[in-house]
């Protein structure tokens, strides 16, 4: 006789960890663009830029590594950040079909402008927690993520890409 299905509540999904990771990134992402909105980036891009200023002449490939993006989605997201002259491509020395990112002056001063806003937006994500819950939060989170990156379909991969660049940190 087969066994009757176990019964799935709604609890069931609610007190999950990947459904409450996912409903915390979709507040995460409504709270970013609600601060930042009026430089009109998303947390990817803004991670871009970041990464760019933080790595002169990267590519893209080496991009991804470091911000644990999918290189297919990153070359509309590099298209995006170009056509708001927040990044320039320059061909490599030794490649010229390999194409290095840099930042413009304009994407330099939004990224200066951008981080307050930024600064809110992480902080309202944290701000219904006690200071102590916050760093014990961030920090499981943090160990979570290291400890699963390898399941990740994007593995971070940064000190293998700034490595290869010359410029570990």
């Amino acid at each position: 006789m087969p066994s009757k299905p176990a019964t799935v509540t709604m609890d069931a999904v609610y007190s999950a960890p990947g459904y409450l990771f996912r409903r915390m990134q979709q507040i995460a992402v409504a709270l970013f663009m609600e601060e930042c909105r009026p430089f009109d980036l998303t947390p990817v891009q803004y991670a871009a830029l970041v990464a760019i200023r933080t790595h002169p002449g990267i590519d893209a490939t080496r991009l991804s590594a470091v911000i644990a993006f999918d290189r297919s989605t990153l070359g509309s997201v590099i298209e995006r950040l170009e056509a708001k002259n927040y990044v320039e491509r320059k061909p490599a020395r030794e490649d010229k079909r390999v194409k290095l990112l840099h930042l413009t002056r304009i994407g330099a001063s939004v990224l200066r402008e951008i981080m307050p806003s930024v600064d809110r937006a992480q902080a309202r994500m944290l701000q219904p927690l006690k200071p102590a819950d916050r760093k014990a939060l961030l920090a499981l989170l943090a160990q979570l993520v290291d400890l699963n990156n390898e399941a990740s379909r994007v593995p971070l991969r940064a000190e293998d890409a700034l490595e290869h660049l010359g410029k570990a940190s």
